[in-house]
């Protein structure tokens, strides 16, 4: 290897065992260096990657991918195990239209076993190899990596209590532990992690038990590596909170998460055990990288593109977001409200709560990662008389469909959903788009739900919302730059029933209705169809679910109805709408532009919206081509 970098020489994992210690250390630098490199360039999971060089090392080090699976959960931590599984070179098209995914995929390399993007769910794949493999007779080891804050999901519990049961699983937990999810890890699990790795007295008597056992001649050293591996007695008497042993599931740690030759040596003995065992790893998230670690907010756990020596952001300006529209929104109506609340799922700054944390710190309640948890929660809040909202990213809503049904929307419990990120996001691809939340909650009973186009509007449907004590109401948005200002020049209606009318042009025979981000894209759609001659209305029915009465009539007065949203097509806005005008009798024709459904692969935005056809241009090609079409068989028929 002399001449190059080891970074070059490591092609695959088997690589890794030839190297000596002082190899593997010089290893992880260049890992680290090239993450912060590529990944400034790009954009990504940076903080969570630094974290976890040398753990992802040691598993590779001790198990044999791809014949072990290695299952990441919330794989954005998987950077560098593609970075040892041979996608070193693909790197600079990290998370961008036909590169590599930010996240483990199948269908990049055999490496790969599970698409693994949305927490708490690694440990029940994980159960469910290890099962399939011992009913197969086949003689692997399965290896879970979970963070502390996947911890705090309900889901991993359930994997967990089934995996004590099975009691002889081929199966190593580690347990990434850097006291962060975006933020700090927060709950009992989080007190219960920090306890076993401050607890004094523990490694006190750990240390003394080392001293003595190790003079014992020829099989002292053994035997304490043994005794250290698999703790029970002594965790138990100085650690009483520790919970993995009470349900039967061997522990070792916590161990230093950056010291490769202790990791090595600890998930071997764990290889060697022939049962579930977890391995307790503490670990910094945005290890070498100062601006990293000096970053306290989440130590960047998600970066654009970035200075590689300072972290700074390279764009030249900032622009408001909508979550920055929520964040101030949110704040001014804690002010006049106190009986608002806010709920967060370990996203507090993410979804824009950090302001609201601030200025009414009794007041804000995160809840870990337990969507789920978060929504039953809030239903009780509101039946003891408050008014909580819930703030969440609208893919993270599809976990917790149950509660939104059974629990608040059954009970009529006054709380709001603000889902960010709503509709195409792109770079991290099919699990993060909120492209599912308008078609799963269109069939909620009494449930309401708002999709404001502009920051006005956003704060209208808020005011409105916390009013609504008797059904769920639920207020969505994109995760892209705040619009302009967008207004009405008449509206019809009032309160939910409102519909804002933003272009009215004499004669008009098509009618376009957007929702939410896309009503910008429907006034663009409307000027390209008026180059060509066609006169268009536009609207925007601010409260989208139930569908307002008015739009009945605006759709009667025109004789082609087209829907735009940020949404699937099947289930959506424009369908419902569609099949009210046909139980209406309004004769107009209805066409309707949204997602497609299907799974879409990762790249910009712009480009996701481009490849599924859901732009302006395409939209009126496709219009005009209608009329055209309609048209001809017009005079086919007066012929």
């Amino acid at each position: 290897m002399e001449g190059m970098s080891l970074l070059d020489a490591v092609r695959g994992p088997r690589d890794l065992r030839a190297l000596s210690r002082k190899q593997l250390v010089q290893l992880a630098d260049e890992i680290r260096r090239f993450l912060i490199t590529k990944v400034s360039r790009t954009g990504g999971h940076l903080g969570p990657n630094l974290g976890v060089v040398e753990l992802t090392m040691a598993i590779h080090k001790v198990f044999d991918s791809p014949r072990d699976p290695i299952i990441f959960d919330t794989g954005h931590q998987s950077y560098v195990h593609k970075i040892l599984t041979g996608r070193a070179g693909r790197f600079d098209t990290l998370r961008q239209k036909d590169g590599i995914s930010g996240y483990p995929e199948p269908e990049e390399s055999e490496h790969d076993w599970v698409r693994n993007s949305h927490a708490s769910s690694a440990l029940s794949w994980a159960e469910g190899l290890a099962k399939g493999f011992r009913i197969k007779g086949e003689d692997r080891t399965v290896v879970v990596v979970v963070g502390d804050g996947a911890l705090t999901g309900g889901m991993a519990w359930e994997a967990l209590n089934n995996i004590a049961d099975a009691g002889d699983l081929r199966l190593v937990i580690i347990v990434n532990d850097n006291g962060r999810s975006y933020t700090p890890t927060v709950g009992g699990l989080a007190n219960h992690l920090a306890g076993l790795r401050t607890d004094h007295r523990y490694e006190k008597t750990l240390s003394i038990i080392k001293r003595t056992v190790t003079r014992i001649p020829m099989v002292g050293r053994p035997t304490y590596d043994l005794m250290h591996g698999f703790k029970t007695g002594v965790k138990d008497v100085l650690a009483p909170q520790t919970m993995f042993s009470d349900i039967g599931i061997k522990y070792t740690g916590p161990i230093d998460g950056h010291d490769i030759q202790a990791l090595t040596n600890h998930l071997e003995q764990a290889r060697r055990f022939g049962g579930p065992v977890i391995v307790h790893c503490v670990t910094r998230k945005g290890r070498g990288f100062q601006a990293a670690e000096d970053h306290e907010e989440d130590r960047f756990h998600a970066v654009g593109k970035i200075n590689e020596f300072t972290g700074e952001p390279l764009s030249a300006a900032v622009q408001a977001t909508w979550t920055d529209a929520f964040a101030e929104a949110i704040v001014q109506l804690g002010q006049r409200r106190p009986d608002v609340v806010a709920i967060t799922a370990a996203m507090l700054n993410p979804v824009g709560l950090g302001r609201f944390a601030a200025a009414f710190p009794e007041r804000i309640f995160d809840v870990g990662i337990a969507e789920q948890h978060a929504i039953v929660s809030a239903a009780g809040m509101a039946r003891a008389g408050l008014h909580p909202v819930v703030a969440l990213y609208a893919t993270f809503l599809n976990r917790a469909f149950d509660q939104v049904l059974m629990d608040a929307a059954l009970h009529k419990s006054g709380i709001t959903i603000v889902l960010d990120r709503a509709g195409i996001t792109g770079t991290d691809g099919p699990s993060h788009n909120g492209m599912w939340d308008m078609t799963l909650l269109g069939i909620v009973p009494g449930l309401q739900l708002a999709a404001p186009r502009d920051q006005a509007r956003l704060v209208g449907a808020l005011d409105r919302a916390v009013e609504v004590d008797d059904a769920v109401t639920v207020v969505r948005y994109s995760k892209e730059r705040l619009p302009d200002e967008m207004t009405e020049v008449a509206h019809v209606g009032e309160g939910i029933d409102r519909v804002d009318i933003l272009r009215r042009p004499e004669g008009a025979k098509v009618l376009i209705v957007g929702i939410g981000q896309f009503v910008g894209t429907a006034l663009d759609l409307a000027d390209r169809l008026d180059d060509q001659g066609v006169a268009a209305t536009v609207v925007d029915p601010l409260w989208v679910l139930p569908l307002s009465r008015e739009l009945v009539e605006l759709a009667r007065r025109h004789d082609l109805v087209v829907t735009m949203e940020d949404n699937l097509v099947e289930g959506g806005i424009g369908q419902r709408l569609g099949a009210l005008l046909v139980r209406e009798g309004v004769p107009a024709k209805v066409r309707h532009f949204g997602i497609p459904q299907e799974f879409l692969a990762h790249g910009s935005r712009d480009e996701v919206l481009d490849q599924v056809g859901l732009t302006a241009a395409a939209a009126a090609m496709s219009v005009l081509g209608d009329l055209l079409s309609e048209g001809a068989e017009a005079a086919q028929v007066q012929a």
